[in-house]
């Protein structure tokens, strides 16, 4: 059962982070704009976030998932505030010149506190796990649950190498001219996403 959790775990974390919302999105704006390290690492914040909440799911960290539920409504008002920033400003981002070179480190670092705390603004991913755990009968103990969790991250990473990889492919066919186009497209669904996240306090 030791690699049956794992695998589960994996199977989990990728399910959860597959669908294209507003992080998927900033991923592909990343990666086009400068490159696979800084995708991956806006990945890489969504995957430790996915990760956290698994953790509090599997363990039954009941007292932390009720506070968060709890101060839900802040937290994702918080969340479509920020959303509407990024944006904003990925809408008006520049780009007269698509990077070829490295990132620096501090802005790989901004990317992942960014997509971490992003994603973190939605508590409902801890219902989530609940509700997934539940369906398929897991009830791990401390020994399992960290290797389910453990899957859950290697699983999340996996997606985004994918998609940092994939959009790498086609970055160089992109032009200063077609990325000011991206840029606004992005931009537009990042501010839909974040008009959503306002209409479902509602």
């Amino acid at each position: 059962m030791e690699l049956g959790f794992f695998v589960k775990g994996a199977m989990l974390g990728f399910a959860v982070a597959a669908p294209v919302g507003p992080i998927g999105l900033l991923c592909i704006h990343k990666t086009l704009q400068f490159g696979r390290l800084s995708g991956l690492f806006s990945g890489l914040g969504a995957a430790v976030a996915d990760t956290l909440y698994g953790v509090i799911a599997a363990f039954g960290l009941t007292f932390i998932s009720n506070t968060l539920m709890q101060g839900q409504f802040w937290i994702r008002l918080t969340g479509g505030v920020f959303l509407l920033y990024l944006g904003g400003r990925t809408f008006l981002s520049k780009s007269a010149a698509l990077k070829t070179t490295v990132t620096l480190s501090s802005n790989l670092f901004v990317d992942f506190i960014t997509t971490l705390l992003l994603t973190l603004t939605n508590p409902l991913t801890i219902l989530s796990f609940l509700a997934i755990f539940a369906g398929l009968g897991l009830s791990p103990d401390h020994g399992e649950a960290l290797r389910l969790v453990s899957g859950v991250f290697v699983g999340s990473c996996f997606w985004w190498i994918l998609l940092s990889e994939g959009v790498t492919l086609f970055r160089k066919q992109i032009t200063a001219p077609i990325m000011v186009w991206v840029n606004r497209i992005a931009g537009l669904l990042i501010l839909g996403f974040g008009i959503m996240a306002f209409l479902s306090l509602l």
